[in-house]
C-alpha cells in the first residue's frame, strides 16, 4: 500500500471483535496450555533431522507471492486481512470475519506482493468455523500455497506466520507450536460464535490484519489459518494490550475440507445432534447422581438425539469416547463430523449408563 495503514483503534474494529474479547473467552484454555508455550526454539539440527529454527528468508521468497492482502469495504466500515492462493485459477483462502461486512453489497480487492490488486467475489462463507473463499479472474495462473499436513504438527516445532497485520502487506514473523488442540469459541455474525477446532497455539506474532493469513512449517507448506490472539485486557479500560505471544490458527487439514466444500457448494453443511445442554451444576437434583457431564436440557422432536434415545434430564458422560466435560465438545464434533455419522453417546438415567448411537442429522439453514 502506498500510504502508512492507520492504527487498528482509529478504524472501524466492528470486523476484529476476535482481538478485542478472546482474551476473556479463553481463561481456562489459556491457563490449561501457558505450560506447551514455555518450550524454546533451538538454531540447529539435531540428530534426528527436525529443525529448531525455519529459514525464514527462503520461506518468505517462497511463500509470500502466494499470500495476499485483503482490503473490504462494507456499509458498516472498512477493514483489512490477509489470505493465501489456494488454487492456480484464482481460489483465496480467508477467515469470515475479514469479509463479512462486504458480504451484503460490500467491495473486496485483493493486492498481490508485487503491488498489483485485484477485485475479487465471495464464492462463500461458513460462520460457524469463520472461514471463506474469494476468487479472483487474472489471467495467468496464480502461484499457490503447498497444503501442510496439520496433523502431523508437534509442539515445539518451528513455524513461520506471513500475512498483513495492521494493513503491513508481506509481513513474516517466526515461532513455535506452542499448544494443539485449543477449543477457541470466537465472536462471529449476528451475535453468533465460530469456533476453531482443534486449534494450533503458536507464539508466532499474530495481530489483526493477520487473520486468514498462512502459518507454515520450515518446508514452507500451509499447517495453519491464523485466526485469533489473545489480547490482556486494559484494567484501566480502553485498548487491550496487543500480541502477547499466544495466538491461534485453524489446521490446514480442516481448513482444506471446509475451503473445497465452499468452492463446490458456495456453503458448508454441518450436522447436529438435535439437543440443548446445561451446567451440571445447575441441575444437581436431576444429575442422577452424575459428578461430572453435559446435563440435557431438551432435545428437538424426531432429532437425532431423541431419535437415540436421549431424553431430557440425562446427563451425558462420555462423547465419541472421550469424557463429556464441555458444550464446546458438542459443537466441535458438529463441525467434524458429516450428517448421516454416528457418534457414540453414554448417559446417566436414574443412576444407570445407557450407550447410544446418535446417527448426526443435517443442521437446519439458517
Amino acid at each position: 500500500m502506498s500510504s502508512p495503514p492507520e492504527p487498528e483503534a482509529q478504524r472501524s474494529t466492528k470486523h476484529w471483535p476476535v482481538w478485542q474479547i478472546v482474551a476473556i473467552a479463553l481463561g481456562i484454555a489459556l491457563v490449561s496450555g501457558l505450560v506447551g508455550g514455555l518450550i524454546v526454539a533451538g538454531s540447529n539440527d539435531d540428530d534426528s533431522g527436525s529443525t529448531r529454527v525455519c529459514d525464514a528468508a527462503s520461506i518468505a521468497a517462497d511463500v509470500l507471492p502466494s499470500v495476499v492482502t485483503i482490503g473490504v469495504q462494507g456499509a458498516s466500515g472498512a477493514g483489512s486481512g490477509s489470505g493465501e492462493v489456494i488454487r492456480p485459477d484464482g481460489y483465496i483462502l480467508t477467515n469470515n470475519h475479514v469479509i463479512s461486512a462486504a458480504a451484503g453489497g460490500g467491495r473486496v480487492t485483493v493486492v498481490f506482493t508485487d503491488g498489483t490488486t485485484a477485485p475479487a467475489r465471495i464464492v462463500g462463507r461458513d460462520i460457524a468455523t469463520d472461514l471463506a473463499v474469494l476468487k479472483v479472474d487474472k489471467a495467468d495462473p496464480l502461484p499457490t500455497i503447498e497444503w501442510g499436513d496439520s496433523d502431523e504438527v508437534g509442539i515445539g516445532r518451528p513455524v513461520v506466520a506471513l500475512g498483513a497485520p495492521l494493513g503491513l502487506s508481506s509481513t513474516v514473523t517466526t515461532g513455535i507450536v506452542s499448544g494443539l488442540n485449543r477449543s477457541v469459541n470466537v465472536p462471529a455474525d449476528n451475535g453468533r460464535t465460530a469456533l476453531l477446532v482443534s486449534a494450533i497455539q503458536t507464539d508466532a506474532a499474530i495481530n489483526p490484519g493477520n487473520s486468514g493469513g498462512a502459518l507454515v512449517d520450515c518446508s514452507g507448506a500451509l499447517v495453519g489459518v491464523p485466526t485469533a490472539g489473545a489480547t490482556v485486557p486494559n484494567p484501566n479500560g480502553g485498548s487491550s494490550v496487543g500480541n502477547i505471544g499466544i495466538g491461534f490458527a485453524i489446521p490446514s487439514n480442516f481448513a482444506h475440507r471446509i475451503g473445497d466444500e465452499l468452492i463446490a457448494n458456495g456453503s458448508v453443511s454441518h450436522s447436529s445432534f438435535g439437543l440443548s445442554v446445561g451446567a451440571l451444576a445447575d441441575n444437581k437434583a436431576t444429575g442422577g447422581g452424575a459428578a461430572s457431564g453435559l446435563f440435557v436440557s431438551a432435545t428437538v422432536p424426531g432429532g437425532a438425539a431423541a431419535q437415540a434415545g436421549i431424553r431430557s434430564g440425562d446427563v451425558i458422560v462420555d462423547l465419541d469416547g472421550s469424557p463429556a466435560t464441555s458444550a464446546e465438545q458438542l459443537q466441535a464434533l458438529t463441525l467434524t463430523k458429516r450428517p448421516g455419522e454416528v457418534v457414540h453417546v453414554t448417559v446417566l438415567r436414574d443412576g444407570q449408563r445407557h450407550d447410544l448411537a446418535v446417527t448426526l442429522d443435517e443442521e437446519p439453514s439458517l
